[in-house]
Protein backbone atom coordinates (compact mmCIF):
# COMPACT_ATOMS: atom_id res chain seq x y z
CA UNK A 1 0.00 0.00 0.00
CA UNK A 2 1.30 3.57 -1.01
CA UNK A 3 1.37 6.04 1.80
CA UNK A 4 3.02 9.12 0.86
CA UNK A 5 4.17 10.84 4.53
CA UNK A 6 4.85 14.63 4.45
CA UNK A 7 6.30 17.05 6.86
CA UNK A 8 7.71 20.39 7.20
CA UNK A 9 4.78 23.00 7.30
CA UNK A 10 4.11 25.60 9.86
CA UNK A 11 3.76 28.72 10.08
CA UNK A 12 6.46 31.79 8.71
CA UNK A 13 6.27 35.19 8.36
CA UNK A 14 5.81 36.73 4.74
CA UNK A 15 9.61 36.61 2.93
CA UNK A 16 10.58 33.50 5.32
CA UNK A 17 11.47 30.08 4.20
CA UNK A 18 9.93 26.44 4.92
CA UNK A 19 10.61 23.16 3.64
CA UNK A 20 8.27 20.75 2.98
CA UNK A 21 9.41 16.55 2.30
CA UNK A 22 7.11 13.63 1.18
CA UNK A 23 8.62 10.37 1.71
CA UNK A 24 6.93 6.64 0.74
CA UNK A 25 10.05 4.25 1.88
CA UNK A 26 8.36 1.50 0.42
CA UNK A 27 8.42 2.48 -3.94
CA UNK A 28 9.60 4.59 -5.73
CA UNK A 29 7.28 6.92 -8.40
CA UNK A 30 8.36 8.06 -11.99
CA UNK A 31 6.75 11.40 -10.95
CA UNK A 32 6.59 12.94 -7.84
CA UNK A 33 5.29 16.50 -7.40
CA UNK A 34 3.38 19.10 -4.95
CA UNK A 35 -0.54 20.37 -5.11
CA UNK A 36 -1.66 23.18 -2.53
CA UNK A 37 -5.30 24.09 -1.98
CA UNK A 38 -6.09 27.40 -0.47
CA UNK A 39 -9.56 27.69 1.90
CA UNK A 40 -12.55 28.35 -0.75
CA UNK A 41 -10.19 27.71 -3.76
CA UNK A 42 -9.43 24.90 -6.08
CA UNK A 43 -6.95 22.32 -5.84
CA UNK A 44 -3.71 24.02 -7.90
CA UNK A 45 -0.61 22.48 -9.58
CA UNK A 46 2.49 24.09 -7.57
CA UNK A 47 5.76 21.68 -8.86
CA UNK A 48 6.71 18.25 -10.10
CA UNK A 49 9.97 16.62 -10.69
CA UNK A 50 10.46 13.06 -12.94
CA UNK A 51 12.86 10.66 -12.04
CA UNK A 52 16.09 11.56 -13.00
CA UNK A 53 15.58 14.87 -11.85
CA UNK A 54 16.48 16.64 -15.45
CA UNK A 55 12.44 17.55 -15.94
CA UNK A 56 10.91 20.13 -13.70
CA UNK A 57 7.88 21.92 -13.85
CA UNK A 58 6.57 24.46 -12.06
CA UNK A 59 3.49 26.81 -11.87
CA UNK A 60 4.41 30.51 -13.03
CA UNK A 61 3.24 32.21 -9.43
CA UNK A 62 6.17 30.20 -7.33
CA UNK A 63 8.70 30.00 -10.38
CA UNK A 64 12.12 31.58 -8.78
CA UNK A 65 10.83 31.12 -5.84
CA UNK A 66 10.55 27.65 -4.68
CA UNK A 67 12.84 24.94 -5.37
CA UNK A 68 11.47 20.82 -6.08
CA UNK A 69 14.21 18.31 -5.72
CA UNK A 70 14.01 14.51 -4.87
CA UNK A 71 16.49 12.27 -3.23
CA UNK A 72 15.85 8.74 -5.07
CA UNK A 73 17.46 6.57 -2.56
CA UNK A 74 15.62 7.76 -0.05
CA UNK A 75 12.18 8.13 -1.93
CA UNK A 76 11.46 11.50 -0.99
CA UNK A 77 10.85 14.91 -2.48
CA UNK A 78 11.18 17.69 -1.43
CA UNK A 79 9.75 21.88 -1.86
CA UNK A 80 11.73 24.51 -0.88
CA UNK A 81 9.90 27.09 -0.60
CA UNK A 82 12.01 30.24 -0.38
CA UNK A 83 10.32 34.35 -0.62
CA UNK A 84 7.09 33.18 1.09
CA UNK A 85 4.10 35.57 0.82
CA UNK A 86 0.35 35.22 1.92
CA UNK A 87 -0.92 33.98 -0.88
CA UNK A 88 0.85 30.93 -0.63
CA UNK A 89 -0.88 29.85 2.15
CA UNK A 90 -2.35 26.58 1.25
CA UNK A 91 -2.76 23.38 2.38
CA UNK A 92 0.10 21.60 0.38
CA UNK A 93 -0.33 17.92 -0.94
CA UNK A 94 2.34 15.46 -1.82
CA UNK A 95 1.27 13.84 -5.30
CA UNK A 96 2.79 10.70 -7.02
CA UNK A 97 2.32 8.64 -10.26
CA UNK A 98 4.32 5.98 -12.31
CA UNK A 99 4.08 8.36 -15.68
CA UNK A 100 5.77 11.33 -16.99
CA UNK A 101 5.72 14.93 -15.07
CA UNK A 102 2.74 16.81 -15.93
CA UNK A 103 0.42 19.38 -14.05
CA UNK A 104 -3.10 17.80 -13.71
CA UNK A 105 -3.88 16.77 -10.47
CA UNK A 106 -6.56 13.66 -11.83
CA UNK A 107 -3.20 12.27 -13.47
CA UNK A 108 -1.40 11.98 -9.95
CA UNK A 109 -2.64 8.37 -8.29
CA UNK A 110 -0.98 8.66 -5.04
CA UNK A 111 -1.65 11.50 -2.56
CA UNK A 112 -0.52 12.39 0.87
CA UNK A 113 -2.66 13.74 3.46
CA UNK A 114 -1.36 17.05 2.81
CA UNK A 115 0.51 19.53 5.24
CA UNK A 116 -0.64 23.47 6.06
CA UNK A 117 1.78 26.29 5.50
CA UNK A 118 0.77 29.77 6.89
CA UNK A 119 2.15 32.67 5.51
CA UNK A 120 1.45 35.75 8.08
CA UNK A 121 2.51 39.24 7.08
Amino acid sequence: QVQLVESGGGLVQSGGSLRLSCADSRRTFSTMGWFRQAPGKEREFVAAMGWSGGNTLYTDSVKGRFTISRDNVKNTVYLQMNSLKREDTAVYYCAARLGSVVNISAEYNYWGQGTQVTVSS
